[in-house]
């Protein structure tokens, strides 16, 4: 199981793309980078979309942060491509589709039902940051995004830091 301080393991799945090409992904290619990994349970639940869509919403600022963001689930990248199709609309980031389930037994997030948990984790070579809800709660890209500038500012945090204010020490 991945927890804080884990080096990412060299899985590989195929990334239904934002241009529409499907190509083989691994997570080594990552190494020395920082890098997003959210999990989401199913295509074609409402609570998935909308998530899928604020992270593909922020992918601007993730990208200006020098971050790389991956979604996954356990649905092939077949259903990705579907659900971009049928009413998710184009999606700004690579779509792992996980359907042989390493991906998400790898990072400790699937669930007794075959489905992986909301997971979100903060990666640069090792996990920085893990947070992880059951699978009726969704979760917030701007939150994530926060977290991935107080990990970049190696600065201790307070409780709802934002980048650019002052730490609670140096």
């Amino acid at each position: 199981m991945v927890s804080i301080g884990t080096a990412v393991p060299a899985v590989s799945c195929d990334a239904y793309q934002p241009d529409g090409r499907i190509e083989a992904i691994s997570l080594a290619n990552y190494r020395g980078r920082w890098l997003v990994l959210f999990f989401w349970p199913l295509d074609f639940t409402f609570a998935c979309a909308t998530e899928i869509r604020a992270y593909s919403d922020l992918s601007q600022d993730f990208d200006i942060s020098g971050a790389v963001v991956l979604g996954a689930s356990v649905n092939s990248v077949h259903a990705h491509r579907a659900g971009v199709r049928q009413g998710l609309g184009a999606v700004r980031l690579p779509m792992l589709g996980d359907v042989s389930h390493s991906l998400a037994q790898h990072f400790g997030v699937l669930a007794d039902s075959g489905a992986a948990i909301r997971a979100t984790f903060i990666i640069k070579g090792r996990v920085a940051s893990v947070a992880e809800n059951d699978l009726n709660v969704g979760r917030s890209a701007r939150e994530t995004l926060r977290l991935l500038h107080t990990q970049q500012s190696s600065k201790i945090a307070a409780c709802e830091g934002q980048s650019g204010t002052a730490p609670v020490a140096d």
